[in-house]
């Protein structure tokens, strides 16, 4: 009888998934390419070929527009400037913002990224506010505490995974842009839930009991639960939130005006930020670090800049200020150039609202639509050689709307300037102190789920014998 029972359960299945293909395969005048086979779609193929390769001969094949089907979702996925404009600039309020429902529920349906219209634009004022010009210059020296504390650590190690390593950094940075420098006790088991909910958001999303998604939405909730006892004794305290960092300025905002922001908004807002500020930030500086081993003469330019530089500092017996990061023209090229190769973010999800007429195809309301940053920053036609790291291509500005690591449009990251201040800082500290080395026999890509060196770039690091 469980046989009988199985099997017609999985007819059942079956015959669901088949409708839903057909549905997924309308014959209106959707762009050309690949579903993939049903349900699963190209997933695995994204996620085990180069994304390079993946992009690249799908686009050979149907050109700058073609669907697809990945995590779920039926997709357009778009590789041309024009296109990318059109989706994230000129139309953008035909193409929602979109992440993928497991995530959604990690990060909190509240926060920034999942909204447009006014919620959306209130949220990104605040937000934006807590990244303004005088607070990332203001930050300089609690940065470069962050890098002072942190880099000595690496000494007592014979081998460091340098992605591990930098999120360490990333994160210490992060929590200080959501919360301030001067931080509670509660930190540390804020710290504790947040890696745990970490180690869960690229997980299957399979809520049974021991699986790393059932873990880290427990996390979740118990974080939501700390942010809000936090809050609540923030809001006891005037002097705690007023130099409390994006929570500060949510909170002010909470008590000073009518229909504002809800405790639980704020909680999904700082916890999204985190995510935002941290992740990137570590996979692009074991980018840098990889390219430098790559391009000895990339690294002697930067040393040289970095260590000009560090002889100014111990002259006039100072540490860093925003004045000297404006100075490293070099290195701040090198950032670019490694932010356009490895395409951290290889795309974005945006999702159509209604069907929409797109050159000249139809894109179906609920399929979801993929600017290919990676696409346009490889292609030969806006930067020549494009898998040669090359960061003189720098020295003039690319043209617009095909250099775009931080996005584009009213949802581009708010936090670019604090992510190449933290690497600037960094990079000065880390290349005057140290040598470092690759471990043989390493060297590869792996996905996890951003493209990242293999095993997170393993290194030896030694401080030289004399400093500039």
């Amino acid at each position: 009888m469980s046989t009988i029972l199985i099997s017609s359960l999985l007819l059942l299945l079956l015959v669901f998934f088949l409708k839903q293909w057909c549905h997924l395969t309308d014959k209106r005048r959707l762009p050309p390419g690949s579903m993939g086979w049903p349900y699963i779609g190209e997933t695995l193929k994204l996620y085990t070929e180069h994304p390079n390769t993946f992009f690249f001969t799908r686009r050979k094949r149907y050109g700058n527009v073609f669907k697809s089907h990945i995590l779920g979702c039926p997709c357009v996925m778009i590789s041309s400037p024009e296109a990318a404009k059109s989706v994230l600039v000129n139309q953008a309020h035909l193409f929602k913002p979109t992440y993928p429902p497991s995530k959604e529920k990690m990060i909190g349906p509240q926060a920034i990224f999942f909204h447009q219209g006014n919620y959306h634009l209130k949220l990104k004022k605040l937000i934006q506010a807590s990244f303004a010009p005088s607070v990332v210059k203001g930050s300089v020296s609690e940065i470069e505490e962050i890098v002072l504390n942190f880099l000595p650590t690496w000494e007592i190690h014979a081998l460091i995974c340098t992605l591990r390593e930098t999120k360490k950094y990333a994160f210490e940075v992060a929590m200080i842009s959501a919360f301030g420098k001067n931080q509670e006790p509660e930190m540390e088991g804020i710290k504790h839930l947040y890696q745990i909910l970490e180690k869960g958001y690229n997980s299957m999303p399979m809520n049974f009991p021991g699986t790393l998604f059932n873990k880290a939405m427990k996390a979740r909730k118990q974080l939501n639960e700390a942010l809000t006892r936090l809050i609540k004794k923030r809001r006891g305290n005037k002097k705690l939130y007023n130099e409390g960092g994006l929570l500060g300025i949510l909170m002010r905002d909470q008590e000073q005006k009518m229909n504002s922001l809800s405790d639980s908004q704020i909680s999904d807002n700082i916890i999204g930020i985190i995510f935002a500020a941290h992740d990137t930030t570590a996979t692009a500086l074991t980018w840098l670090l990889k390219y430098l081993l790559d391009n000895p003469h990339v690294l002697q330019a930067v040393t040289i800049e970095q260590e000009g530089i560090q002889c100014t500092l111990v002259e006039e017996n100072r540490g860093l200020t925003w004045a000297d990061t404006r100075r490293m023209s070099v290195t701040s090229r090198v950032i670019q150039e490694t932010l356009r190769t490895a395409s951290i973010l290889s795309f974005t999800f945006r999702e159509a609202v209604e069907d929409v007429e797109f050159e000249g195809y139809i894109i179906p309301k609920g399929w979801k639509v993929l600017p290919l940053f990676r696409t346009i920053h490889h292609s030969a036609d806006f930067f020549p050689q494009p898998e040669k790291f090359d960061p003189s291509r720098f020295e003039m500005p690319p043209r617009p709307h095909t250099y775009m690591p931080f996005g584009s449009g009213l949802h581009s990251c708010p936090g670019s300037e604090l992510a190449k201040l933290e690497m600037l800082i960094f990079l000065h500290h880390f290349i005057t102190t140290y040598r470092w080395k690759a471990i043989e026999g390493e060297d590869g890509i792996e996905y996890s789920p951003f493209p990242v060196p293999k095993r997170g770039l393993p290194i030896e690091v030694r401080r030289k014998k004399y400093k500039a």
